[in-house]
Order: structure tokens, then C-alpha cells, then sequence
């Protein structure tokens, strides 16, 4: 059914992989589909019309608030036929439902045991979760499924909680922890604290998930640079969304996550929904291959990256995507200034004195963008606020409002009812 090996052959027995299988997602959609069969009945779009890649520039794109308003009108399968159903978060405020059948979650195990394999992983690994696997949370499921599939050995410790973490390495001697990097920073910090020789434990490698650990041309960044100061393991950095079904994740050589062009078809965009010239920043839109229960066509996801699509010195030929440089719609402008939320999250990940933080960004009475940061800070002093603020200014060109805000609150602030992952940014916009 999948042929693993496609993404070591040229770039031209690939396309014709991906357009086979988008001949099919055509057919497939006109006939299951009410979203797109009425989307190509008011565009006139004949789906058999659409047979190369770069046809796809005639079909509209996807909206996130289109899937979250008609979230059941891209359902293609009786309810009887779905096997589990998963959420992402929505932009309108309510979650969106994506709806799996039994094959859609073999193709997602299939999808992470690729990527475990690109990170080096094998049946001899131990990996430990430090994630949840409820609430409806997809990467969950796929990572421990892909483990699964993988046949290596796995220990679910969930989100949180350093101290059981840190008992569970000493007990089990795991080779692979999987967390958000921010949380590796923790369990640094935790260690240092209590005397655990970080560089003596089982720890081989780290997947690293929900935060970028790239600047745009693959360099570390603040927050990668700062882990592998005090514990040396090898960071792998990882892309996904809910609605893709479907993870690029680095190989050994760290230059972007790699496509799984079996799974996936992928354009950056413009904000004319047009693409990008090779090499700039556009926004990944995605076609799902392979989907049953809620194929997309043409999704936008709100994420900014940049394409790669020079071959890989690991000898694979499929396009990578570079780390998120932000999101669309959090895009700032504040004092005359563009920014993105990553930009704040590299500074503030490199200043050792802030223990965490949450960015809150608010609409001001003027109708601009305002910038609080809360800071976790231990011990904080005028003259430190004060070498914070200039590195703000230095790299950013403006300085946030900066409140200095207790741990319990933080963690209040990142973990709101019902969170399953730490929020980072709360956007009032």
C-alpha cells in the first residue's frame, strides 16, 4: 500500500506519485465530499480536469473557518465508519472535529514510524512520552502508535511534573524522550537543581514538538542552543497540524522537516494565494493524500515556513519545510514594527533569569496592537528589567510592556481549562 522508499528516487518519479494520487483525491472528493462537490459546482471545476500539480492553482484554497463553520460537510464517510475522532483548536473558538476512519489511523502510525525512522529510531530505542494522550489530542495517538508500528519500547509519563520525569529516565533508561522543547529547558533546570548528571543518563535524542528549535536557514536557535548547552542529546525538530494528518520531521542532518510526498502535497502561499518564488516565506497549504474520513484540498494552515527543496545530504529527494517562522493571523504590528511571536519566544528563551513566560497580545482603543509579556522571574531587580528591555530593544527594535508574574500564574495562564499543551501566546485580538 505505501512504498517508503519513494522519497529516495527523483524528483520526477515523485511528482508523478503525488499526481496519481491526486487524480484520486479528485474523484474521491466529487463523489463523497458536499463541501467540495458544491465548491466545484459554483467554481466549474471538472475534477477529472485536474491532473498535474500545478492544476491545483485553479481550485480555491481552504479556509480554517470554512472547515469550522461546515466542519460535517467535509466528512466522506457514514458515522458508522469512523474509528476515532480527534480536535484541533479553532479559530472562531470552538474546536474542530476531524473524523478518522480505521484507515486513516494506519496511515497516521504509518506516517510516524516514518518519522521516527527519519530521527534514527529503531526497534531497540525506549521512547518516553512527555505528552498527553487524551482530550482528543491527535499527536498523542500518532506518536505512540508510530512507536507501535516501530516495535521499539515506549513509557507514557504524560505532560508535566519533572520530578516523575526524571525518576522515570533513572528507573527505565530511555534512549528517546518526546516533549515540547520549552519543557526539555525544565527538565534541565530541574536536574541542574538536584544534582542529576544530565549527561550521564539514558538520553540519546530528543523529538521535539509544538515549538520550532530552527531559525529559517536551520541554524539552532535561542531555545535549541540553550538545551544543547547542558545536555548533550540530538534535537529533532518536528511540523505537524490536526487536520494534515501528517508530520515532516528532520533527519540526522537537521535541514528541514521532511514531506512525506505519499501522504501529502504541499504549496507555499502568498496572500494572494499565489506562490511564493522559491526560497521566500510563504504560508503551507496542504493537500491530504490517502484521507478517507475528512480529506482537505488546497488547506490553509496559517503557518509561515519556507520551502527546501534542494536534495538532502541524507540522500532523500522529497521537498522539507524549514521551522515556523510564525502565523498568519499572529502577526503583530506594534510600533511601526512587524513581528512574530517566535521572534519574542528565541529572546526570551535566551535570558537564563526568566524561569517562563506567557506573550498576551490586546487590541488597543486606538485599534493597534498591544505586546505584555508576563515573565516568571525568581529574582527579579530594577537593573535586571532593565538588561531585559535593552535586549528587547536590540532585537526586536521595540520593547513590551513587561509584568513580572508568579509561577502560579503562569502556569494559570498557559494550562486554561481543558489546555493540552502550554499556551504560549493568549491573543485577545
Amino acid at each position: 500500500m505505501y512504498s517508503p522508499e519513494i522519497v529516495f528516487e527523483d524528483v520526477f518519479r515523485i511528482r508523478e506519485l503525488q499526481e496519481k494520487k491526486l487524480q484520486e483525491l479528485m474523484l474521491y472528493l466529487a463523489s463523497h465530499s458536499v463541501f467540495y462537490k458544491e465548491r466545484f459546482a459554483a467554481y466549474g471545476i471538472n475534477p477529472s480536469a485536474i491532473q498535474a500539480l500545478s492544476d491545483l492553482q485553479q481550485i480555491p484554497v481552504t479556509t480554517k473557518e470554512e472547515l469550522q463553520l461546515r466542519n460535517w460537510d467535509f466528512c466522506c464517510v457514514p458515522r458508522t465508519e469512523i474509528a476515532e475522532y480527534m480536535s484541533s483548536s479553532g479559530t472562531l473558538g470552538a474546536p474542530v472535529t476531524i473524523a478518522l476512519t480505521e484507515n486513516d489511523l494506519t496511515r497516521l502510525a504509518y506516517n510516524e514510524l516514518n518519522s521516527f525512522q527519519l530521527a534514527g529510531g529503531s526497534a531497540a530505542d525506549t521512547y518516553q512520552l512527555m505528552l498527553t494522550l487524551d482530550r482528543q489530542f491527535m499527536a498523542g495517538i500518532a506518536y505512540y502508535m508510530g512507536i507501535r508500528k516501530l516495535g521499539a519500547s515506549l513509557v507514557r509519563v504524560g505532560p508535566g511534573a519533572p520530578f516523575l520525569q526524571w525518576a522515570t529516565i533513572q528507573r527505565l533508561s530511555p534512549t528517546v524522550i518526546v516533549a515540547v522543547p520549552s519543557f526539555l529547558v525544565k527538565l534541565i533546570e530541574f536536574a541542574e537543581a538536584n544534582g542529576i548528571d544530565l549527561n550521564t543518563s539514558s538520553v540519546k535524542s530528543a523529538i521535539c514538538i509544538g515549538e520550532t528549535i530552527r531559525l529559517p536557514d536551520n541554524t539552532p536557535n535561542r531555545l535549541a542552543k540553550r538545551i544543547q548547552k547542558a545536555w548533550n542529546i540530538t534535537l529533532y525538530g518536528t511540523y505537524a497540524s490536526t487536520e494534515m494528518q501528517t508530520a515532516f520531521t528532520e533527519c540526522e542532518a537537521g535541514s528541514g522537516g521532511h514531506l512525506n510526498p505519499e501522504l501529502l502535497i504541499v504549496e507555499l502561499l502568498d496572500e494572494n494565494n499565489q506562490p511564493v518564488a522559491a526560497g521566500e516565506p510563504g504560508e503551507v497549504t496542504i493537500t491530504t493524500l490517502g484521507v478517507e474520513g475528512m480529506p482537505l484540498l488546497r488547506y490553509k494552515t496559517g503557518d509561515i515556513c519556507i520551502l527546501q527543496e534542494a536534495p538532502c545530504s541524507c540522500g532523500r529527494n522529497s521537498p522539507r519545510l524549514s521551522g515556523v517562522i510564525g502565523r498568519r493571523q499572529q502577526m503583530i504590528k506594534f510600533k511601526g514594527t512587524t513581528l512574530y511571536p517566535p521572534a519574542i519566544y528565541d529572546l526570551l528563551n535566551e535570558i537564563p533569569a526568566i524561569r517562563d513566560y506567557v506573550i498576551e497580545l490586546k487590541r488597543s482603543e486606538w485599534d493597534t496592537d498591544e505586546v505584555r509579556l508576563h515573565l516568571d522571574i525568581p529574582e527579579p531587580s530594577e537593573s535586571l528589567l532593565t538588561t531585559i528591555r535593552e535586549k528587547l530593544r536590540s532585537g526586536l527594535r521595540v520593547i513590551p510592556e513587561i509584568l513580572v508574574t508568579s509561577a502560579a500564574e503562569i502556569q494559570a495562564l498557559q494550562f486554561p481549562e481543558g489546555g493540552r499543551k502550554p499556551q504560549k501566546l493568549i491573543d485577545h485580538r
